[in-house]
């Protein structure tokens, strides 16, 4: 699966992975505004056999085909609450 991952300005350590290069339209709207700009770090394409430094690629690749997005976070961060 081709993947584009973009870095977030606003949020060091922060990196957004899209299905579709530049579909910033899939990401919720919060979390796109805590984000702030995103800029576009490479291209990749993942396999379930692909070894990322600290993201597990069944999860983003999952996160991938059902939202079109996944967010990887530093180390001890989460993802914001919606409540």
């Amino acid at each position: 699966m081709q993947c584009h991952i973009y870095r977030s300005r606003k949020r060091p350590g922060t990196y957004v992975y899209l299905l579709q290069r530049d579909d910033f339209a899939c990401l919720p709207a919060a979390l796109s505004a805590g984000l702030g700009q995103l800029e576009f770090s490479m291209e990749i394409e993942l396999r379930p056999e692909t070894r990322l430094a600290t993201q597990d690629v069944g999860l983003v690749l999952k996160h991938l085909a059902e939202l079109g997005y996944h967010v990887q976070f530093p180390p001890n961060e989460q993802l914001p609450s919606t409540d």
